[in-house]
Parts: structure tokens; sequence; C-alpha cells
């Protein structure tokens, strides 16, 4: 973004939109305002210049002065350049000049210019500046593109690249404020994690992508009618891939409604002689991954492979088998990952526990599921998710008074919603989980069910010594069977023993290696399936893995769209959200007290599933959280 400013002198000019017209001249940079100078008349034949079209000769005036303040260089380089803009060239300057940087202009007048740099810099994803900072533009990349062995559909379709207006507000600065404008490439699949490492460091042309996938997830209805430059088609396997995009200044413009300012036209952007040569090598932890985490809509996202790797640490600490139950045999890889990306992109969150095994007792609820559900809520409160909690009716009684003692404990920062689901009627589940039973309006974007009894494939519900205590369980399932067909929504089970809602992804293992599998095991699938020792655990390392994946700089830039500012000063109070030795040995003091018992062996005694608290969870505790402080 080049920006530039004037003063005004003489009377002041009529007031209007400002904003950017194609004077269709085609050439290169060519400034264009938003009330022309006066055309179709013979020379000599115009009158005295009025106040506007003196403020539009200042401002080419200042165009030709930028152009040569800018374009220096060998006298061949120079040469090469100007005679190109004095070609005036038809189409736009993508792959003209490559490896050269490309930049967006806009002239302003000068009261408003210290407030347009603020937006910039408030929104550097779209807007980094040249004079104050430095320029960029998207098509600075299609060099690194071809480099990479990237094609760049535009080029090869010989047309402008596509921009769209988006849903994602841009953080406003004084009368500055729009949403955001983007480019989009078509990448192919195989190409997206290349197309990213040749961008992310190009941060003067707007780094790496702000959005891999369905064109709707920025709230784009049509992806063939851009609002700036050409529809570029997409190939059999390519993905839509959307960069921020220097156009966003033109919007911020417009809406800003002063009276006059001069902008590039989209596409025929600003050609500096600055190089993009001096890019420095990325040491590998911080090389940008990509990971699918959605089929419907497609959606991707980015994260560090230092990020990506402490989750996978984390998922091996979790994933050890005290009890020897055979559940090395059901273990997913990359699962915690993924699932903590979706959870990580989410906006509301609901969280399924409650497992009565112990039907001879009152309340027959196990203590492995609630400390971990409420991990998981902790952190969800504490990233400024909505977050609730839905369990079986009778057990409401029960889970709000562990709610609230959790609040006490500073576990949770406020008491988290509870619910709880019946079948009334067939569409029962489309009015839980959607406004108004709409399944274009979900109400929550992730279901999470940890150590939540899970329907087996003869439609009962089992505990591990295969008694059937359906009598006890809500239909809770019938949420995630109606989840995958709900567009936008997805889902992850935790489990420990296979007979837990969300395990049908590994019911054929559970079948063959669990003991009493081949009755237990749930039927009912989540789109990610967490298997851990105990199933605390999980909870306790997804806390820890969301912890990771918001003090990612890679992840966060890509969450907020490039645009606002980092969130990263918040890092302290993510921290004090995770579990704790402390915070959880009060807890499990808490449910003993309320009579909710150890898994395994029924005890009211410090232990989930018959493994002593002390030794054992609180070490795996320490291992989580040493993980997440490397």
């Amino acid at each position: 973004m080049l920006s530039a400013e004037w003063q005004r002198r003489g009377r002041a000019t009529r007031s209007g939109h400002a904003g950017c017209r194609d004077t269709g001249s085609g050439v290169p940079g060519r400034l264009a305002p938003l009330r022309g100078l006066r055309r179709g008349r013979r020379p000599g034949s115009y009158p005295p210049p009025s106040p506007l079209e003196v403020v539009c000769q200042a401002a080419l005036r200042a165009e030709v002065k930028l152009r040569s303040s800018v374009l220096r260089g060998n006298k061949r380089e120079r040469k090469k350049k100007m005679s190109a803009l004095a070609a005036c060239f038809q189409g736009v300057t993508a792959l003209q000049f490559p490896g050269y940087k490309q930049a967006s202009v806009v002239i302003l007048h000068k009261s408003l210019a210290d407030d347009f740099e603020k937006f910039c810099h408030a929104n550097d994803g779209p807007l980094p500046l040249l004079y104050r900072s430095k320029p960029g533009c998207s098509f600075s990349f299609e060099k690194a593109f071809q480099n990479a062995g990237i094609p760049a559909r535009n080029v090869e379709q010989k047309c402008n690249v596509s921009m769209y207006k988006t849903a994602v507000p841009c953080y406003s600065i004084s009368a500055f404020c729009c949403n955001l404008v983007v480019t989009m490439r078509p990448i192919p699949e195989s190409k997206l994690e290349a197309a990213v490492l040749a961008t992310s460091e190009l941060k003067d042309a707007h780094g790496a992508p702000i959005h891999v996938g369905d064109p709707g997830l920025l709230g784009i209805q049509d992806i063939s009618k851009p609002d700036y430059g050409d529809p570029v088609h997409l190939h059999p396997g390519d993905i839509p891939v959307f960069w921020a995009c220097g156009v966003t200044g033109i919007e911020a413009v417009i809406n800003s409604r002063t009276p006059l300012a001069f902008t590039h036209s989209p596409g025929c952007m600003f050609i500096t002689d600055l190089k993009n040569d001096n890019v420095t090598a990325r040491p590998s932890r911080k090389v940008p991954q990509v990971h699918c985490i959605s089929q419907d809509p497609l959606h991707y996202s980015v994260v560090s492979a230092e990020a990506a790797q402490k989750i996978k640490t984390l998922e091996t600490l979790i994933g050890i088998d005290p009890g020897d139950r055979g559940i090395s045999h059901l273990l997913c890889q990359d699962e915690l990952l993924r699932a903590c990306l979706s959870i990580s992109h989410a906006r509301s969150v609901l969280i399924a526990t409650g497992f009565p095994t112990h039907f001879a007792y009152e309340p027959p609820e196990e203590n492995d599921g609630p400390p971990g559900a409420l991990a998981i809520a902790a952190v969800l409160q504490a990233l400024e998710k909505e977050v609730a909690m839905v369990t079986d009716q009778r057990a409401m009684n029960l889970n709000q008074k562990i709610i609230e003692e959790a609040v006490q404990l500073g576990i949770l920062k406020s008491p988290v919603p509870l619910l709880s689901y019946q079948r009334e009627n067939a569409d029962s589940t489309l009015m839980f989980l959607c406004e108004n039973g709409n399944p274009e309006r979900p109400l929550f974007d992730h279901l999470i069910a940890i150590e939540r009894a899970g329907m087996a494939a003869d439609g009962n519900y089992y505990n591990a010594r295969k008694v059937n205590i359906k009598h006890l369980v809500d239909p809770i399932d019938e949420l995630f069977l109606a989840a995958q067909n709900i567009p936008g929504v997805s889902t992850t089970g935790i489990g420990d023993g296979g007979n837990e809602l969300g395990m049908g992804k590994v019911k054929d293992a559970v079948k063959k290696h669990i003991k009493n599998g081949d009755v237990i095991a749930c039927d009912v699938e989540a789109d990610f399936t967490i298997v851990a020792g105990v199933s605390n655990w999980g909870g306790y390392a997804m806390a820890c893995a969301l912890y990771i994946l918001s003090t990612c700089e890679i992840h966060e830039r890509y969450l907020r769209k490039a645009v606002g500012f980092p969130q990263l000063p918040k890092k302290m109070l993510w921290l004090s959200a995770l579990p704790s030795v402390i915070k959880e040995e009060k807890l499990l003091k808490t449910l003993v007290q309320l009579g909710v018992r150890s898994g395994k062996t029924a005890s009211l005694e410090m232990e989930v599933d018959g493994l002593p608290f002390y030794n054992t969870h609180s070490l795996m505790i320490e291992k989580l959280l040493q993980e997440v402080q490397q």
C-alpha cells in the first residue's frame, strides 16, 4: 500500500463518495479519481480550471513524483520500466517485472492521512504501508508461485485476479471502516502447503492466505461473480485460496465519504524497484502446515510445524494404557490436532458428558468425564467462545452443583449453561441444535463428547462390564447423528474404552481388541476421535492444545484473517485457564463429597478409573503443562 497526501487550497470541492473508477486507459498504476478530469474538448477550448481540477492535476503530478522517486536502479532497469509505463500496455500488471514488489495507491487529503495510516496499521494484512512501512500487493508473489511450481490460473487465463468483498469486518479507525476485500487464486490441493509457504514470508505482499476452502465461510455468495477483477475458473482438483487485498483501502476510503480521493485501478498496480529477494528462510519449526478440518463446507486451517508437533506430543502422552485394556489398537493419529484446529475456528461449542456406569448407586455417575469437560470449558471461556454443556435430565442437579463448585474453585470464570435433551418428535434434534430448527443457522459449531455413554449397534448403552444402562441414559447420541447432516457443525468424541459416544470410527478395533467389545462398542461416529488412557486426560490435552494454537502466531493470524491486532497479549489469561494439579485435586475432592465414584472400583477415594490421583493423574497433568510451556 502506497499512501500520499495533499494540502487542499482554494474553495472546497463538492461533497460525495470517494472511490476507484477505471479510467479505461489500461495504464498500470494509473490513478483513478472519483470525479475525473473533463474530457471531449478540443485543445485550447477549456475554461479556467475549477478547484476540483486543480486538485486532480496536483494529484496526477504527485503520481509522477511518486513514480520517479520509487523507480530507481541502473539505467537498463529504469529504461525498461519507464518504456513499459509509457507504452500504456493493456491489461493487469500481474507477472509484469517479475520479482519486483507492486503496490496499491491511495491519495487522500492531509486531514485524513493520519487516521488512514492508523487504519492500515490496524489491518496490516490487507494494507501494509510503503511510505511509513512497506509496499504490498499479492501480484508481488506471482514470481514466488512460479518458482514453487504453483500454477497462476489468472495468468494462464490471461485475466485479472478475482477480488471479493467479504463479511469480515476490519478494525475501524475514525471514519475508516469497511469489510475485508480478498483476492482468490485457485490452487491444486497438492500445492496448498507450497502456496502458503511461498507467500508466508512476503508480508509486504499480504503474506500467507487468510482462508483456504469454501468462499461461503467468508460471506462470498457466488465465486463466479467477483466484485473487482475477472472471474478465474478453477480446474478439477483446485481449491479456492484467499489472500487479503489492498483494495480493502478503496472500500475504506469510499465508506469514509471523503469528498475526493485517488487510488489505483484494481489489478493495475504501482510497480516499484524493490525486489522480493530479501526473504529470510524460516526455521523448520516455524514452517506453516495446512490441515483439512471439514469437508462440508470445505475448510482448511493453518498452523506452524512447531505447534503441530507439540500437539502431537500431547496426543502421545495421553495415549498410554495404564489399565492394560488394549486401547493402543484404537489410537487415531493426529486426531487431537485436527479436532482442536476445528474447535479453534468455532464460535460456539457444546460439551456432552456423563457415564452412569454405577447403576446400583446414587448418583450412578463416575468421576471420569466431568473434570475433563470442565477443563475444556474453562479454556473455551478464556478464548471468549460460547460454551454450553448437555447431560441427562435426571443428572441436572448434580451437574449444576459441579459447575457451581468449579466456579468457586476458580476453574471456570462463570457458570456454564447446562442443558438436557429429550426426543419429543422427529424435529427435536434440529430444534435443539439450530435456530428455529433451521439447519442453515446452527447454534453450535462443534459438539464434543467426553466419557459420555455411547449407543451400541443394538440401540442399547453398556458399561465396560456389559451391563445395559439404557434406562439411565438420554439419547444425546441423536444430536451427534443429526450434526452429520448440518453443514458447518463438526463433532469430536473422547473416550478410553470404545463404549463412549463418538467412538464409532474405531468400533471394529473395539470389537476385536477390547474386552466385551463385540457388545459394548459404540456405533455412533464423530468426525474426530481422541483415545486416551483416561478420558479426563483427553480433556486436559484438548485444553492444552487449544492454548498452543492460540499462542501460535501463524494460526492466530489465520484465525483473525490478518485484520485487527494480534491477541497474544492475552496469553497469560489463557495460561491461567489451563488445568493444574491444585485445581484438579480440589475438584476431585468435591466430586467425592458429592458421591461421584471411581469408574473401575466404585470407590469414593482420590482416584479415577482405579488409578490414584497422586503420582498418576497429577503426574500426567504436570507432563502436559510442561509440554505447553516449553
